[in-house]
């Protein structure tokens, strides 16, 4: 069995980006901890090839791997209004996963250990945990480490609500200028719109004639590949009138929306990170810019020689927040397009991305909540309210 001060299980986004800032960290280290970064092989577990993107302030660590950025983004009504906002001082990028990969095992080669295994489960200890998997060629993989970061897929604990932002995106070539690359297409809520829940296209420019175009639903289950080439070509030639274009590549995936409460810590020397580990903003799905506080947070402990358990990313006032609003989506006391049509028509689009990155102050966030619909926000609310002090009182 190999040894190691810490093993990160899994080789996605919330993976590679802490294996990159303990290696980081491990080159100005005078002792330097050890670390192995275990990844399935080749096959049906290992995550498929997606976009990420997500909205910060200024310059960031993975600018130079953009695939495209954007300083204005566009919302547009179902009654096809629309309104285009700069987003100074915010910045919208867009990452793909495989260039982000290819760079994190580029620059952590010498310092990073890599396995290629299934874990099939990982058993904690006292002083020290064991990672126990089979590698490609059927082999029994045992790995030992002082801390154990999973970061693989898991369902969700059980909560009150619980949505799925699922999506299908092409990547397009038009036979004629199509798009401003200017200016990116946040929601489009000119899409039919389901019962309970909310969809919207969603447009990023690479080009005048390329873009990847996404239809999206906030719906409590995905629905099959056929209605999604549906809703596709519904969008790309009824909404966009694209005309004639090409599909290059093609892009799906589903992001649980939950209140459920996401523990960090499933045992003494194991904790989980990424979406397992709670960086999923439950209102939005956006977990890239959540994955990176939670593991810059625990390359800050293990430097420090603290216990490096992962905080959930998100402010417990914003997560309650976002509890009421998933319950009124799903409970349809909110018409979900209606909802983010006002939200983005009377608010500051920096104060709406400021909202929803977490770094808002309770006054602004009062002011943005003034603008929804306060009846059946507020019914909702003390719904939820409610809820939780009756679950509070059954523990009791």
């Amino acid at each position: 069995m190999r040894q190691f001060d810490v093993a990160v299980v899994g080789g996605g986004a919330a993976g590679l980006s802490l294996t990159h800032r303990l290696a980081e960290a491990n080159r100005s280290a005078a002792d330097r901890p050890s670390i192995a970064l275990v990844d399935a092989p080749p096959g049906p577990l290992r995550p498929a090839e997606r976009t990420w993107c997500y909205w910060e302030r200024g310059a960031g660590r993975w600018d130079t791997l953009l695939s495209a950025s954007w300083d204005r983004l566009r919302v547009v009504g179902a009654g096809a209004a629309g309104r285009d906002s700069a987003t100074a001082p915010f910045c919208y990028k867009m990452l793909r996963s495989a260039d982000f990969e290819s760079r994190v095992r580029e620059e952590t080669a010498d310092l990073v250990t890599g396995f290629r295994a299934r874990v099939e489960r990982i058993a904690d200890g006292t002083e020290r945990a064991v990672v126990h998997g089979v590698g490609g060629d059927g082999e029994d993989v045992r790995i030992g480490a002082r801390w154990v970061f999973d970061s693989r897929p898991r369902t969700p604990p059980p909560g009150r609500t619980s949505l799925l932002q699922h999506f299908r995106g092409w990547f397009v070539r038009t036979a004629r200028d199509a798009f401003d690359p200017r200016s990116a297409v946040l929601m489009d809520l000119r899409t039919p719109q389901p019962p309970g829940g909310a969809s919207f296209g969603y447009v990023l420019p690479l080009s005048a004639r390329e873009a990847l175009v996404e239809y999206t639903e906030f719906t409590r289950e995905a629905i099959g590949a056929a209605a999604y080439e549906a809703a596709l070509r519904d969008y790309t030639g009824r909404v966009l009138e694209l005309g004639d274009f090409e599909v290059r590549a093609v892009e799906q995936g589903a992001i649980p929306m939950t209140d459920a409460r996401m523990s960090t810590r499933a045992g003494r020397r194991v904790f989980r990170i990424g979406a397992a580990g709670g960086a999923t903003r439950p209102s939005t799905g956006y977990t890239f810019a959540g994955i990176q506080r939670q593991t810059a947070a625990v390359a800050a402990a293990l430097a420090r020689g603290d216990t490096p358990l992962p905080p959930v990313p998100h402010r417990a006032r914003h997560l309650a927040m976002d509890a009421v609003l998933l319950r009124a989506l799903d409970t349809g006391r909110v018409d979900g397009a209606d909802f983010f049509a006002r939200l983005f028509a009377r608010n500051a689009l920096p104060d709406v991305l400021e909202f929803l990155d977490g770094s808002s102050g309770l006054a602004k966030e009062l002011a943005i909540g003034a603008t929804a619909p306060l009846l059946p926000m507020a019914l909702t609310a003390a719904e939820c309210a409610g809820r939780a002090l009756m679950s509070a009182s059954r523990k009791r």
